[in-house]
C-alpha cells in the first residue's frame, strides 16, 4: 500500500474538494451549452424571449413532477411554467417572469458522451422555447416524428 492507502499502481481516490471542483465545472459547462444554444436561435425568436427565465437545476422539484403528473424524475428533462404567448392577451402586463428549467441530472443520466449530452440540451431547450411560443406537446411530437421519417434512409 502506498502512504495515501491505495494499492500500488491505481490512481489516488479524488478528494472530496477535487471532487466538488468537478462537480462545479460540470454544472458551468452543461450552462454554457444552454445559454448557446439560445444565443444560436434565429433573431425573431430570441428578440421574444423577454421576460424569461431559463434555470439549469439538477432535478425536479416534487411540485414540478406533480405539475406534470411526472412520477420518475429521471423522465422530466425540461419545463416550461408561464403563458405562452398565444395565450396572453392586451392585459398582460406587470407579470413575473416565466420560466423555463432544464434538469441536468436526466439529461446527463440518459446519454452516454457529452456529444450526446449536448444534442440533448440543445433539443430540450427549443422544445421548452416551442412551448413559451404556444406549440402543444401533440405538435411538437408530430414536428418531431416528421424529422425523423426525413432523416431516415428508405
Amino acid at each position: 500500500m502506498s502512504e495515501e492507502g491505495t494499492p500500488p499502481g491505481r490512481p489516488p481516490r479524488p478528494r472530496p474538494r477535487e471532487l466538488q471542483a468537478e462537480a462545479e465545472r460540470r454544472r458551468e459547462r452543461f450552462y454554457e451549452v444552454v445559454l448557446k444554444t439560445i444565443d444560436e436561435l434565429p433573431e425573431v425568436f430570441r428578440e421574444r424571449l423577454e421576460n424569461v427565465d431559463v434555470i439549469v437545476a439538477d432535478w425536479p422539484s416534487p411540485a414540478q413532477l406533480a405539475s406534470t403528473r411526472s412520477r420518475n424524475r429521471y423522465g422530466l428533462l425540461g419545463l416550461y411554467e408561464g403563458v405562452p404567448h398565444t395565450r396572453r392577451t392586451m392585459s398582460y402586463d406587470l407579470v413575473l417572469p416565466d420560466k423555463i428549467t432544464i434538469f441536468r441530472k436526466p439529461i446527463e443520466a440518459r446519454c452516454h458522451t457529452w456529444a450526446e449530452v449536448e444534442a440533448d440540451i440543445a433539443n430540450v431547450v427549443r422544445h421548452e422555447i416551442a412551448h413559451h411560443f404556444g406549440m402543444s406537446d401533440a405538435a411538437l411530437t408530430e414536428i418531431e416524428k416528421d424529422r425523423w421519417r426525413k432523416k431516415r434512409p428508405r
